[in-house]
């Protein structure tokens, strides 16, 4: 059936208050006066503009490593991915204990000791200059397309909904403004602003979650009584709520039956199949957190190892976090507003959906405090477009414009290529984010797809040439060639007219898939020739257990040890995955 998309989809007066303008401008005022001390004096050399002079704390660390994270994807796409599938969707988040372990424990010490300012020169020590470049090219496009173009249509399409604003308009002023600490002060000015931009975003998004959960609750009742009523209706048993998933478990999850409050979900759901979030970690959050250049530039410029564990420990701690502002909201619109499954066609739900945490402010938020809404999203915005661009312009300046054409340049020279490298990227980046709304689909898979893409063949290259010292240069060539053919072949081949089985069409069923053809591909191109020389399989370049001592630099005391906080967030997260595993919570649908 066809349904008004009133009233959940009506445009409504999102107006402004003097307090609103006071929140903004000070957050403007703030970050500028961060960005302008951190950055001073950090163009002096390359060291400095790219790697914040290699003297980061922990807590500048992890903070700048989540808010690098999250981004309009985040307070758009994935809330409303929250609202379409429910509390599954949170395994983004929660699964990355498993990324953020390997992390800590073996590619801290690892990477550390490499001494590279890029993970494209590691490839090039590890393997040959073809493989560096490769990885260089497709490292710059991908952070074009699938971040910065995403985030700031992300948050041109939430000023749209909010203030009627033309989208191009909305892009080009984000983009401009969110990109300038990028450019004058590098990694120092990215990072620090990052950590009060993260703050920012966390108490914005605190508020409106309180917000929509107390909005549940009966008359006089507190957030206990509104968050059980989320949690009620989101179990989808009765009435319209239940309605809306029964009518709709085969587009939710490929058979009769869907629990919306379990984060165990069958292998053909769309979003978090089963055993294929296991390809996903290995492959697509592997690379995102560990292999790419914009999250490990963090790691690189910690002032040094424990603060670079550490800092992935408290990243950890606000993973945890991260859903009580993006997957609750979700959930909360659901209760809401459980029609929107009704929609026709099912294509348009999703890109629906991703109106919705819009729609919550302008409901629910009162004025004075809209202001903080505000800077929390172009806080999500900013953090992300200047970490996308310090890292971009750190490849295109040191994998591309000094080993290719200028080798003798200066430092001077190369802060110079870096500051122009960000402006030229930050141009392409906008230009591409304007053309986003033509594709169709939900924003947060529009970008999960474009990782699955071109995660696996690099995350397989990557993790096999640091493990295993037989692994060559062809072989990495090879799996990086074959494992991005397929991937593209697989996606021709889903939009063709040819049936194919359900389950395919998950991206982390893709992703594994992928993932398993670039091992095989990896392995047995191998075994077919050369062994590396010995100066590309040196200790610095692959994992000697031997001499690698992976419990150096934990901490002195209890409260400092990463081991400790570490094995907290580790349970923490235990118990989360057992409390919402299907036990407590029935299904709906066919008996």
């Amino acid at each position: 059936m066809s349904i008004d998309l009133q009233p959940l989809l009506a445009q409504s007066e999102f107006g402004l208050h003097y307090w609103d303008y006071l929140a903004i401008g000070l957050f403007f005022v703030i970050l500028s006066v961060i960005g302008y001390v951190a950055g001073r004096g950090e163009q002096a050399n390359a060291e400095e503009y790219f790697l914040a002079g290699k003297k980061l704390p922990w807590y500048v660390v992890g903070g700048s490593f989540i808010a690098s994270n999250i981004s309009s994807d985040q307070f758009i796409g994935l809330v409303g991915a929250a609202m379409v599938y429910g509390v599954c969707v949170s395994l983004y988040e929660w699964a990355n204990v498993a990324t953020f372990s390997i992390l800590i424990w073996f590619f801290v010490p690892f990477l550390l000791g490499a001494k590279v300012f890029t993970t494209p020169e590691y490839l090039e020590k590890r393997f040959s200059p073809a493989v560096r470049t490769v990885f260089a090219v497709v490292t710059i496009v991908s952070n074009i397309i699938a971040f910065l173009a995403a985030v700031l249509y992300g948050g041109a399409l939430a000023l749209h909904e909010l203030f009627g604003w033309d989208l191009w308009p909305s892009i080009i002023g984000l983009g401009i403004v969110a990109g300038i600490w990028a450019i004058y002060g590098g990694l120092s000015s990215v990072a620090w602003t990052d950590l009060f931009t993260v703050a920012v975003m966390l108490v914005g998004g605190v508020v409106v979650t309180y917000l929509g959960v107390q909005a549940l609750a009966p008359d006089g009742g507190g957030v206990i009584e509104g968050f059980n009523v989320m949690l009620e209706r989101n179990a989808a048993t009765s009435g319209q709520w239940a309605e809306a998933v029964q009518s709709n478990t085969q587009e939710l999850a490929g058979k009769e039956t869907y629990n919306r409050l379990s984060v165990i979900q069958p292998a053909t759901h769309p979003m978090t199949p089963g055993f294929g979030m296991i390809g996903l970690l290995l492959s697509v959050s592997l690379w995102y957190n560990v292999l790419n250049q914009f999250m490990i530039q963090r790691v690189l410029g910690a002032k040094d190892m424990y603060h670079a564990r550490m800092g992935i420990v408290f990243a950890g701690w606000l993973k945890v976090i991260l859903p009580v502002i993006v997957i609750i909201p979700g959930m909360v619109l659901f209760a809401m507003h459980p029609d929107i499954l009704l929609i026709e066609p099912w294509n348009d739900v999703k890109p629906a959906a991703d109106k919705g945490y819009v729609k919550l402010i302008q409901d629910l938020v009162p004025i004075g405090v809209r202001g903080l809404f505000l800077a929390a999203l172009f806080g999500a915005i900013q953090s992300t477009v200047n970490s996308v661009l310090n890292s971009t312009s750190t490849i295109i300046t040191f994998d591309i414009y000094r080993r290719l054409l200028r080798p003798q340049c200066s430092d001077r020279q190369l802060v110079r290529v870096g500051v122009i490298a960000s402006i030229l990227v930050l141009a392409v980046a906008i230009f591409i984010g304007g053309f986003i709304d033509v594709l169709g689909g939900g924003l947060f898979e529009y970008v999960i797809s474009l990782y699955v893409l071109f995660a696996p063949p690099f995350a397989a290259v990557f993790l096999l040439g640091i493990l295993w010292r037989r692994v060559t240069a062809p072989a990495a060539l090879a799996t990086i060639v074959i494992g991005m053919t397929a991937g593209l072949a697989l996606k021709v081949f889903l939009k063709s007219d040819v049936d194919y089985p359900l389950w395919l069409a998950s991206f982390p069923n893709q992703a594994s898939i992928l993932y398993g053809i670039s091992m095989l591909t990896c392995v047995s191109v191998t075994f077919f020739t050369k062994p590396p020389k010995p100066e590309q399989v040196t200790d610095q370049l692959c994992m000697n257990w031997k001499k690698m001592n992976i419990f150096e630099n934990l901490g002195d005391r209890w409260y400092k040890s990463v081991t400790f906080w570490w094995l907290a967030y580790s349970v923490v997260i235990v118990l989360l995955m057992l409390f919402f595993s299907g036990i407590f919570f029935p299904s709906v649908g066919a008996e």
